[in-house]
């Protein structure tokens, strides 16, 4: 179900979670973008994607789908391996992830320390639960998502090459969000995983 539904069931928690997804995933483009550009790719920069403008990484079809179906995605963010030496691939790849995973940890941080009202609970526990399904899904070894290029990067020779080939297909992406689809139940079950030891990390569970 989409976010679309809750905006007359529960326009607050639609608000919330809409306004947290855009800034999520907005910071986590910019990782991808500011990482390359600072690993020598002139690429992101003059696609003008070094920025934590939300309308630079806007994706109106991912948007859409987001609304609708429940799941989505921000514009990809063009990059040049060419331009970064062996391992830049791999650092560009996981920089999107590990800024969702700071900033769910600081989530964590702030619901541990903060004086809560009903509304900052909310908004924090939102806010971390997004980030971590936005890490860990990402990293899946899905190709189109973070965890390919890892994989890639790691074993440009062997299955790096066929995920790479994969993605060039033309029917790769309506295979990846079938795949996806089909996998929520233990994307779902991955995801509650590692929120569960952020909390624990800082002794909230």
């Amino acid at each position: 179900m989409g976010l679309i539904s809750l905006l007359t069931s529960n326009p607050l928690a639609f608000v919330i979670i809409a306004v947290a997804l855009i800034l999520s995933l907005t910071v986590h483009e910019f990782a991808h973008a500011y990482t390359a550009d600072r690993l020598g790719d002139p690429t992101p920069r003059r696609a003008g994607r070094v920025t934590l403008n939300p309308l630079a990484h806007l994706d109106p079809f991912g948007a859409i789908l987001l609304l609708i179906a429940g799941f989505g995605f921000a514009k990809p963010v063009p990059v040049n391996p060419g331009n970064m030496g062996r391992w830049g691939m791999l650092w560009v790849a996981a920089a999107g992830p590990i800024s969702n995973l700071l900033i769910a940890i600081l989530a964590a941080l702030l619901l541990k320390f903060l004086p809560l009202t009903q509304l900052t609970y909310l908004v924090l526990t939102t806010v971390l639960g997004i980030n971590v399904v936005l890490a860990v899904f990402n990293l899946l070894p899905i190709p189109l998502l973070d965890g390919s290029r890892i994989v890639a990067a790691i074993f440009p020779r062997t299955l790096g090459r066929a995920l790479m080939e994969f993605e060039m297909q033309p029917y790769s992406f309506i295979l990846v969000l079938v795949i996806i689809y089909l996998g929520r139940p233990v994307i779902s079950s991955i995801t509650g995983t590692v929120e569960g030891w952020v909390l624990a990390l800082i002794g909230l569970r």
